[in-house]
């Protein structure tokens, strides 16, 4: 049975020690639990009910593809017009509470480890009808068309109804489990879970173009951020821009999970921000 990590809020009282472990760097900003608390929550038009922590999001120089969203929704919030921006695609995964969800007319409930994909133009509204709160992440990105692809239709599954596919020559150690196959050109961003069991690794520094929103769901490891061993643990939130080096020492007693976005099965950006000529 999953356990997935949910930020309450609150704040610190006045006596604690300020021993934080918030870093924000060229290469990569790390958000540990304790920042999320309630002086750094924000609220969206047309949600009602509803708070959030913004944790990712466009930035020059940095982050370029993505926002990701922790949410935080009431009994009887949510929203009838959740997005603003038609050519935005989103996944969301819940992790605690129920919430209702339809789809281009389609209903279906979700629980903790609910996945939906929402591709762009999709009408969606989402409630929250029972008696606790409901807390979900929120990744959006704009979606790429590509000559001669369709675009990708939505779907509803969840963590329980997705087997993790283990590595090669991890013996399992090392597994994720992915939504949307790899082979999909479809889809232009993967929100899949890693999962690493006790002692599992990432044996080498990874290092890439596609960036990262990587949420600590369940238990601790050590991650190589660029030059920096950081240890995290369930509630952290790790944010790579392209080219950080990374790896993973899963140290702790119990398997170790993460929500991972990255950005996939584009050409890269010619032109306009974030590349070298003029848009045209």
């Amino acid at each position: 049975m999953s356990q997935y990590y949910a930020p309450k809020g609150g704040l610190p009282p006045q006596t604690s020690l300020m021993t934080g472990r918030a870093v924000f760097t060229e290469a990569y900003a790390f958000i540990p639990k304790g920042v999320f608390s309630d002086i750094v929550t924000s609220a969206l038009p047309g949600w009602s009910q509803t708070r959030l922590w913004l944790i990712a999001r466009p930035m020059s120089g940095f982050s370029e593809t993505f926002s990701q969203y922790v949410m935080e929704v009431g009994p009887g919030g949510g929203s009838d017009t959740p997005d603003n921006e038609p050519g935005a695609q989103s996944v969301l995964f819940v992790t605690e509470g129920e919430i209702w969800l339809s789809l281009d007319g389609q209903e279906y409930e979700l629980s903790a480890g609910g996945y939906a994909y929402i591709p762009p133009g999709c009408p969606w509204r989402l409630k929250n009808g029972g008696p606790h709160v409901a807390r979900f992440h929120w990744v959006r990105k704009l979606y790429e068309p590509a000559a001669g692809v369709p675009m990708p239709e939505a779907f509803v599954t969840s963590d329980a109804e997705v087997a993790p596919i283990a590595m090669p020559d991890t013996q399992g150690r090392w597994a994720t489990t992915r939504f949307v196959d790899p082979a999909d050109l479809r889809h232009d961003m993967h929100v899949n879970v890693v999962t690493f069991q006790p002692g599992g690794v990432i044996p080498f520094e990874e290092t890439h173009v596609m960036e990262h929103g990587l949420y600590v769901l369940e238990g601790k490891a050590v991650y190589k951020l660029n030059q920096d061993w950081v240890e995290v643990e369930a509630g952290d939130f790790m944010w790579l821009r392209a080219y950080c080096p990374q790896a993973c020492y899963a140290a702790g007693p119990g398997r170790f999970r993460y929500l991972l976005y990255k950005d996939v099965n584009r050409h890269a950006r010619l032109r306009g921000p974030g590349a070298f000529g003029p848009l045209k």
